[in-house]
């Protein structure tokens, strides 16, 4: 059977709570898994929430914003850390795959944050971490700069899928990048769904002949711990305006997009919800058969791309020659 359920969590973060975020995802999980969901997504950095006040809040040497970046690092988790538990043991019991946006800490004193998704399989393995490659903009005060290692599209029980994050949707090698790995879900995750992001999901969909399952962020103010609250609707800018109500900082706009560039499921604003679609793989291959661009649409004696995915170290610690067995003498 090529038919598969997805379930898309549209519902407020708890920012700068690792404890609750978890609680709330394993709750997501299992309701979404009790209605038949396979594949369960959460939008961009919702574990411990979008750092929105990082934008108003970006001045040099400042008391403020030294405070809220340590809460920042102490909320937000390793990918290997137990804390995480939960949402791996909810994936396991209900055999079924969780794509999770995270503010993901690389080690467990680690300084910088990475904008990330985690992919997790039906047994609560870990199939995949990406990092976002280029934060934007301000986002650089909150996040430091991924690498390649995560750019894959993993075989999984409900197809081949992929993720990017926001901006990265604009990044054209990146994108041919995921394409040429024979991407069947993508899953495109955001903070909100601006016009230009639905431009973004449905072309995406189009040029990769695949399903795009985009999660954006439903948040209101009483979602953002007091003291934030001024720092992150400033830092929203622009972003709140698409809002009808001043109280609601992000108002969603999650969907699904199908081969053929059109909504499978249109988006859903202005509420908080889980939302289900239906879809059927075997509208990949079928609408290959006039588009494929990394196959027949392609032209590899003309353009080439070199991608690499090792994963980046500033320090590669050696074990101390000291401690290393000598040869004895002949």
């Amino acid at each position: 059977m090529n038919d598969k359920k997805i379930a898309i969590i549209q519902r407020p973060s708890a920012i700068l709570d690792l404890k609750e975020g978890v609680r709330r995802a394993e709750l997501a999980i299992r309701e979404a898994s009790e209605n038949g969901a396979e594949l369960i997504v959460f939008p961009e950095s919702w574990l411990t929430g979008y750092p929105a006040w990082v934008f108003e809040l970006a001045i040099w040497d400042d008391a403020e914003a030294r405070y809220w970046h340590g809460e920042f690092l102490a909320q937000c988790p390793t990918i290997d850390c137990d804390r995480l538990a939960p949402i791996r043991q909810a994936a396991a019991d209900c055999s079924v795959n969780v794509l999770l946006g995270l503010n993901e800490r690389a080690r467990p004193h680690a300084g910088s944050i990475y904008n990330s998704t985690l992919l997790i399989g039906t047994k609560g393995q870990t199939l995949n971490v990406h990092r976002k490659l280029t934060p934007t903009h301000t986002e650089r005060i909150a996040w430091a700069q991924g690498d390649g290692a995560g750019l894959n599209v993993v075989d999984t029980s409900v197809g081949r899928v992929g993720s990017l994050i926001c901006w990265e949707h604009w990044h054209p090698l990146m994108r041919q990048t995921m394409h040429f790995q024979d991407e069947q879900i993508h899953i495109s995750c955001w903070p909100d769904m601006a016009d230009s992001h639905i431009i973004s999901v449905k072309h995406y969909a189009f040029e990769g002949r695949c399903f795009v399952i985009s999660a954006a962020q439903f948040l209101t103010a009483s979602d953002v711990p007091e003291p934030l609250r001024n720092a992150y609707k400033k830092g929203l800018g622009a972003t709140s305006s698409v809002t009808a109500d001043e109280n609601v900082f992000f108002n969603g706009g999650s969907g699904v997009a199908g081969p053929n560039g059109e909504w499978v499921v249109e988006p859903m604003f202005d509420e908080a919800g889980i939302i289900y679609a239906s879809i059927n793989l075997n509208e990949v291959n079928q609408y290959k058969h006039d588009l494929d661009v990394v196959g027949h649409y392609s032209r590899e004696d003309i353009f080439q791309l070199s991608v690499n995915r090792s994963a980046r170290k500033s320090v590669i610690l050696q074990d101390d020659i000291s401690m290393t067995p000598q040869a004895k003498p002949t």
